[in-house]
């Protein structure tokens, strides 16, 4: 009983950042728009609103990164001080900081944005606004005097926004959002200098390719909202759409094993895609068509990591997905397998340099 109600007071006083995080993806989208209406006119042409929209992003996620870790502590010392002394007990949970706010309604669904923390949502935002940071910084001087910089920095900005929207999702409709942003500005990107052929074609390749991923992400994100959303709706009060909601119905043993199987296989689709493993893998290196801070940025803590968060985000629905009987057939092992040898080998043959280190980033 002590443990849960200093477990109960801790989360309370959890702190400004972490119950505001969902401020953290709306400085860089806020910045967008001020770049796209007011950058040209600005004595650096916009830039200077994606650097200081980035830093403080990374403030905020710090900042958040931090009482988290107080959290963690509190949280635990409260355990170890309410366990007698010398017994065994296990780690403390720790539960997710997750604010939601009805986003519109439709057909009596509700669907929501806000924010989900939690310590794997707050490593990847410190790491995207830290990388995004220098990203911009460095692209102050190496776009200087390209006739579309101002184009640019909104971009990159907005594409920042879409990964951070993503972290942070508490719903597959948030997570959908952020995802598809960056998909539209990896477009935009790769293709900055669409005037040459080979750029051009470079960006409608990593466009299409991950359109074909993304439609297993709308499917499995389909196939589970209504295969759980009865159960969610009645045993948590949220939606199917929500994240912890099917977690929660995933690891029930309510669930449909048909539904989890194919629901985790076409979400794992969306990631092959995104991240660029085998067979969808083919648009990573050709995006090194684009300027070297738009490559930094897709090989780096963004795009090609957003498939990795996604298994994270959603690992009770993986895990259970791929059990089949009473063996856990682990089919994100093997494609990770056969990515890592097809793109060792293929690097061995490439001349070009950025592409040697795309198919280091493929494998």
């Amino acid at each position: 009983m002590l443990a849960a109600e200093a477990t109960a007071e801790v989360h309370a006083s959890s702190g400004w950042f972490l119950e505001n995080a969902w401020v953290i993806p709306i400085v860089p989208a806020v910045a967008f728009v001020l770049i796209i209406f007011l950058g040209k006119k600005m004595p650096m042409k916009g830039s200077e609103f994606g650097v200081a929209s980035m830093l403080a992003s990374l403030v905020l996620a710090v900042g958040a990164a931090w009482q988290w870790i107080q959290r963690v502590d509190a949280v635990s010392h409260a355990a170890h001080s309410a366990a007698e002394e010398g017994a065994h007990h296990a780690a403390p949970f720790v539960g997710p900081i997750i604010r939601e706010w009805t986003w519109w309604q439709s057909g009596g669904f509700e669907f929501g944005i806000g924010q989900h923390i939690d310590g794997l949502a707050l490593t990847l935002l410190v790491v995207v606004a830290f990388i995004s940071s220098l990203v911009q910084i460095y692209s102050l001087e190496y776009l200087r005097g390209d006739r579309r910089y101002t184009h640019f920095f909104a971009a990159l900005t907005l594409f920042s926004a879409g990964m951070l929207c993503m972290v942070l999702a508490p719903n597959m409709v948030q997570l959908i959002l952020g995802w598809e942003i960056m998909g539209l500005c990896s477009f935009m990107l790769i293709g900055h200098w669409w005037e040459e052929e080979a750029n051009s074609r470079a960006a409608l390749k990593a466009f299409f390719t991950v359109r074909v991923g993304d439609m297993g992400l709308l499917i499995g994100t389909g196939i589970l909202f209504f295969s759980a959303n009865n159960w969610t709706q009645a045993n948590l009060g949220v939606s199917g759409f929500n994240i912890s909601g099917l977690s929660a119905w995933a690891m029930s043993g309510a669930a449909s094993q048909s539904a989890l199987t194919w629901g985790a296989v076409a979400l794992f689709v969306a990631c092959i895609g995104k991240s660029g493993q085998f067979p969808l893998h083919t648009w990573l290196p050709d995006a090194m068509a684009g300027p070297t801070p738009v490559s930094s940025l897709l090989h780096s803590s963004t795009m090609v990591v957003a498939g990795v968060f996604l298994v994270g985000r959603l690992y009770p629905v993986f895990w259970e997905g791929m059990k089949i009987g009473d063996t856990n057939i682990n089919f994100i092992v093997l494609i990770g397998g056969i990515t890592i040898v097809i793109a060792a080998l293929l690097a061995f043959v490439q001349h070009d340099i950025k592409k040697v280190l795309a198919y280091s980033t493929v494998s």
